[in-house]
């Protein structure tokens, strides 16, 4: 079985910080700084533990960093309506929690070293305990959100479920007969965009806004999330390391099922000698270098890719034009230049 495809333990921290998300609105990026301050002293103030190895562990990847993409989510379309709102706070760090949750568990299962520049739990105090801390950060997500009122509850309940039966399905592979492509997107919708989509529309429903206006912005989130993945995709094969910051070509090595390497498989099954040869280089052993930039090239070059990119342009698009209801204005510009800097960055 290949090696399941690192989607939510993406975390976008490269590209989300304030102004990210706020494009050039400079007092806006300048407010949601400030309140993520307070969402920051609320998720130490949540994970503080009286014994000192849970309090370790809990902190771990807190500490490490990340620009808070969830959070940052959260905050903006609270001003849809009354950002100042309490509850607005908690449910950042709700989902936040979720999050770096799933990291740990992410990171045991993809046997990961590294995390965010720091070592991976499991690297340091091994697996039993980085899944038993993930699931500590998971019941403490719970009891920030349960503050939060039945609906609160029930939203998250849904989305860990997403999250989980997403990670299952990935590893079991598509039904047979079924479509891949549509499997593997589905993936990405459950893993990554469930996540996101919970943090856009807590920020409509703990800030007062019409609520109406909660299922927009919960359709954007998840197909920003789809379109993040699918950009992740494109990014691995044709920018350098130093771009990147991987080496290009690492989910080749590691046989993770891509969108563009679903696309030139299919291509190769239905006659294309060009998708062929490209197969048979991506089935080759890939443990050395120069075997692996062939494989790189080849499908780098092969037009699959750029059919992946385009791809990649229409999730983040629709993720747009789901947001038609919401009223003109920064919170909608906002989200209009983050779905634009998913699909066009390098990194």
């Amino acid at each position: 079985m290949p090696r399941p495809t690192t989607t939510n333990d993406e975390d976008m921290s490269h590209l989300a910080s304030p102004a990210t998300f706020t494009g050039d609105d400079a007092q806006l990026a300048a407010e949601i700084s400030t309140q993520l301050e307070t969402v920051e002293s609320r998720l130490y103030e949540v994970t503080e533990q009286t014994r000192r190895l849970p309090d370790a562990t809990s902190k771990h990847l807190l500490a490490a960093g990340g620009k808070r993409a969830r959070p940052n989510l959260v905050l903006l379309t609270a001003r849809l309506g009354d950002a100042d709102n309490e509850d607005i706070i908690d449910a950042a760090a709700a989902v936040e929690l979720i999050h770096l949750a799933s990291l740990y568990h992410d990171d045991v299962m993809d046997d990961a070293p590294v995390r965010r520049g720091a070592k991976a739990a499991h690297e340091v105090w091994g697996n039993s305990v980085a899944i038993l801390t993930g699931d500590l950060l998971f019941s403490k997500a719970s009891g920030v959100t349960a503050k939060l009122g039945p609906e609160a509850v029930r939203v998250q309940a849904e989305t860990f479920e997403r999250l989980v039966l997403g990670q299952l399905n990935e590893f079991a592979g598509p039904p047979e007969n079924a479509d891949e492509v549509e499997h593997y997107i589905q993936v990405l919708a459950d893993k990554t965009g469930s996540l996101i989509a919970t943090s856009a529309r807590f920020g409509v429903m703990f800030s007062g806004a019409d609520q109406e206006l909660a299922e927009p912005v919960r359709v954007f989130g998840e197909r920003v999330g789809v379109a993040f993945q699918l950009a992740d995709d494109i990014i691995d094969l044709t920018t350098t390391s130093s771009e990147s910051g991987k080496t290009p070509g690492t989910d080749l090595r590691e046989r993770v099922p891509t969108l563009p390497v679903l696309y030139v498989r299919a291509a190769a099954a239905a006659g294309d000698d060009t998708a062929a040869e490209v197969v048979r280089l991506l089935d080759a052993d890939l443990s050395s270098d120069e075997a692996l930039e062939a494989a790189r090239s080849a499908l780098a070059a092969h037009p699959v890719t750029e059919r992946a990119r385009a791809e990649a342009s229409r999730w983040a698009d629709e993720a747009k034009a789901a947001l038609a209801p919401l009223p003109e204005g920064r919170v909608k510009e906002a989200l209009f230049a983050f779905a634009d800097s998913v699909v066009s960055r390098s990194s």
